[in-house]
């Protein structure tokens, strides 16, 4: 026990690490190419662009990444389900249907800077989540049975997309803009967008951290987890509700982001065995650590353009999972 003790904290530091060299590189890491920050501090208009946009940037990216690698960590922990992901209980549905809502009554756009348009955008997208969770919960009359949960997720999903799809239809000038929160980018995140994240993700983890043992409980089974003497209906609920939070407060502020949530618990889980507290920490460090690195190859690539960085977490998180499930069909799971 002792030496998984230490493994976790090794990996967190690691993780640790590596993040705050990801931060640095990422400074330095423009539409040219790769600058020197200390280059740019003889220069006010670079200086401005370092701390303007390239690091609240790739924090926000890190920070995006840690509440989604721990909305994934809580999901498969709370199904009893390697392949959950923090979309789940249609989070990801409704926030596009509050953009489109948004776009099509208002004519904003994502691409705008004005502060009261960012925010704007941001609200609908979180309350599209959480009044789509809130619909699962009804649908599934509380938190009790899991399965029930599970698929009004996917039924609330698949309609709330619908809705969007026909908003989208009709108001065919929102179409760049709904494709361009779809598709995912950190490229509009600010330092404001990085304060509401950082404290969201505070009190989420803080939140789950306290309710870990019922997720060590129902890794064992519901009869044992009943048997700990847990108030298993007050503590799902409230990690539905970290699972919304969390989920919601990323996709408000850098649209839909695939695989970072599904992938980041099973690389830990990968790496070392450890109790659920410990596993949702090391998630988000390992999320915010991948959305970083995908941010920044997104951003180098094709420089002096770049791809959606939704569109590289898929394609490299897709390829991951189709090697996860062969390797577990080849030791007979799933």
């Amino acid at each position: 026990m002792r030496g998984e003790h230490h493994r976790a904290l090794a990996l967190g530091l690691v993780l640790l690490a590596a993040g705050a060299a990801l931060l640095a590189l990422g400074a330095g890491i423009g539409s040219t190419g790769f600058e020197s920050v200390l280059a740019a501090r003889h220069d006010p208009v670079a200086l401005q662009i370092v701390w303007d946009i390239r690091l609240p940037r790739t924090l926000g990216a890190w920070l995006a990444g840690a509440l989604l690698g721990l909305a994934g960590a809580v999901a498969q922990g709370l199904f009893r389900n390697p392949l959950a992901d923090p979309y789940l209980l249609g989070s990801a549905s409704g926030a596009s249907l509050g953009v489109a809502l948004a776009l099509a009554m208002f004519g904003v756009s994502p691409t705008s800077t004005e502060w009261v348009v960012r925010l704007g955008l941001t609200g609908a997208a979180f309350m599209g989540a959480v009044l789509a969770v809130l619909l699962t919960l009804l649908l599934a009359r509380g938190v009790q049975q899991t399965l029930r949960l599970l698929l009004a997720g996917v039924i609330v999903g698949v309609v709330l997309g619908a809705a969007k799809d026909l908003i989208t239809i009709a108001s065919a000038d929102i179409l760049q803009a709904i494709t361009g929160f779809m598709l995912g980018s950190t490229g509009l995140v600010g330092w404001s967008a990085c304060a509401v994240m950082g404290a969201l993700g505070a009190a989420c983890l803080l939140l789950g951290w306290m309710l870990a043992p019922l997720l060590d409980g129902l890794a064992l089974g519901e009869a044992t987890a009943a048997s700990l003497g847990l108030p298993l209906p007050a503590m799902r609920a409230a990690l539905v509700v970290v699972l919304a939070l969390a989920t919601g407060a990323a996709v408000a502020q850098t649209g839909l982001i695939a695989f970072v949530g599904l992938a980041s618990p099973h690389l830990v889980r990968s790496a070392v065995k450890t109790t659920h507290a410990r596993l949702l920490v090391l998630s988000s460090a390992m999320g915010g650590l991948l959305l970083t690195a995908a941010d920044l190859l997104a951003r180098w690539l094709i420089a002096p353009q770049e791809l959606p960085v939704g569109v590289l977490t898929a394609v490299l998180g897709g390829s991951y999972l189709l090697w996860l499930m062969h390797r577990r069909s080849a030791r007979g799971g799933f």
